[in-house]
């Protein structure tokens, strides 16, 4: 099913960025809300990956302070494995591939990888997230048939438990084995489009955040702004986007980051003066 925002006078779309960008992304909407200015009050809330994580917790109304660190992982937790992620790029960035036959032989790595449970994957989802129940506003959340190759969308009205999609979302090759919805195994919604921000196309504005915006030239947001970490938070993600470690220091650069940021963001926001 393809969704539409030509209804939405403002979307907010939350890209991917593994852990370390989810922590960024947490901290950063905290840090706007703390001056007044609150994501989730945009028409429509598009989130993949770990946009995903960050944008169902905003749209159930997570105190997100509490989500500043992580608990510690369990000694026993499943490490996955990190040379999956590289070979899946590679498929996926062959010249000339075909894109659907691409993310089918991706979605088969990811389904033959010694990664992370679904359960406890689900687990850590559902504790992020903070609701088994779709929030009453709008919002998006993608993920990719790791058999099919083809992308989805999942929003209220879908069936889909809300956790569930944010865990198939989220699910990178590797890090963590698809997961299973219906008769289906769903993986990383941005194997299939990167941040989505075509979802949000007809809305009048977009205010697009993306951890990893830095690494791939942007997409034109032609009335909105789009947002990337700085200098100093990219020092803080470190080389590894799955060091968990780092969450707490990641969260707090998100939330130095904002303050800089509320001014642009807030007159794009419901109830505030349009930008000239």
């Amino acid at each position: 099913m393809i969704f539409t925002a030509s209804t939405a006078d403002v979307a907010v779309v939350l890209g991917p960025g593994g852990p370390v960008g989810t922590a960024w992304l947490l901290g950063l909407a905290a840090g706007l809300r703390a001056a007044g200015v609150e994501l989730a009050d945009a028409d429509l809330l598009v989130g993949t990956s770990a946009g995903a994580i960050a944008a169902a917790a905003l749209a159930a109304g997570r105190d997100l302070d509490e989500l500043a660190d992580l608990p510690p992982a369990p000694p026993d937790r499943r490490r996955g494995d990190p040379t999956v992620m590289p070979r899946v790029l590679q498929i996926l960035n062959a010249p000339g591939a075909d894109p659907r036959e691409a993310l089918r032989q991706a979605g088969a790595l990811a389904l033959e990888a010694d990664a992370l449970p679904e359960e406890d994957h689900l687990t850590a989802m559902r504790r992020l997230v903070g609701t088994g129940s779709w929030p009453g506003r709008p919002l998006l959340i993608t993920a990719v048939d790791a058999v099919s190759g083809e992308p989805v969308v999942w929003s209220g009205d879908s069936g889909v438990p809300l956790p569930a999609a944010v865990a198939a979302s989220s699910a990178a090759p590797g890090h963590a084995v698809p997961i299973t919805i219906g008769a289906r195994r769903y993986m990383d919604g941005a194997l299939g489009g990167g941040s989505n921000v075509h979802l949000a196309a007809g809305a009048g504005a977009i205010v697009l955040v993306e951890p990893l915006g830095h690494l791939f030239p942007g997409p034109a947001v032609e009335r909105g702004l789009r947002i990337l970490p700085d200098q100093a938070a990219l020092e803080a993600f470190g080389p590894d986007l799955g060091d968990r470690s780092r969450w707490g220091r990641v969260y707090l650069e998100g939330r130095r980051q904002s303050a800089g940021l509320a001014e642009l963001v807030g007159p794009y926001l419901p109830g505030r003066s349009a930008p000239a």
